[in-house]
């Protein structure tokens, strides 16, 4: 990982983001800061259940990734440390630690699937993602959205390829997280880590 890309994920703050610009498996992801909130804050199981659900169903489907995950999953490895911190307090930090380690499981799993085929380099940095050639329509319009859909590029395979690369990398740059997690969520943190 380049310093100039561990930097950029290290820094990036949830207001850096036009999450309504960036795709998701349903749409945009307009409502992820309001989802993020709730599960770093951790208060209750039934939101925190909710919120979790919302980002995790909407970041990955059916092995497809969106332009939403790479940045989505900074931000979920930073509420897994603090998770992994409180879980022994906290019932819904307890829940969502465990949850996220099994997410991160996937997401890098569907970044190897990517990886062993044929693929396109991804772009140089982690910011270009953010490109305005590369954000969609600032105003929502689901009927221009599902045309855009349908033309034969609609995203370009070194921007394709990034939402698997940058999401990888994402949890590569809080690999130490993994390293020291308590006795109870050894087993999921390993998994993760072999992955990685």
């Amino acid at each position: 990982m380049t310093e100039e890309n561990r930097t950029y994920i290290t820094h990036l703050k949830v207001t850096d983001v036009p999450w309504h610009r960036l795709t998701t498996a349903y749409g945009r992801g307009t409502d992820f800061p309001a989802h993020l909130t709730v599960l770093e804050q951790m208060r209750d199981l039934a939101s925190v259940k909710e919120s979790l659900y919302e980002l995790t169903t909407n970041m990955e489907h059916q092995s497809t990734l969106w332009h939403a995950t790479p940045f989505g999953m900074v931000f979920l490895s930073r509420i897994l440390e603090k998770a992994l911190a409180d879980s022994g307090q906290n019932p819904a930090a307890h829940f969502l630690a465990g949850e996220l380690l099994d997410f991160f499981s996937c997401i890098l799993q569907c970044f190897h699937d990517g990886d062993e085929m044929e693929h396109a380099e991804a772009l140089p940095l982690f910011s270009d993602l953010l490109k305005e050639e590369y954000l969609w329509s600032e105003e929502y319009d689901e009927e221009e959205d599902e045309m855009r859909y349908e033309e034969d590029e609609v995203f370009p395979d070194d921007l394709f390829y990034s939402f698997y690369y940058y999401s990888w990398q994402a949890v590569l740059a809080y690999r130490d997280i993994l390293e020291q997690v308590s006795e109870e969520f050894a087993g999921p943190a390993a998994a993760v880590l072999k992955l990685l």
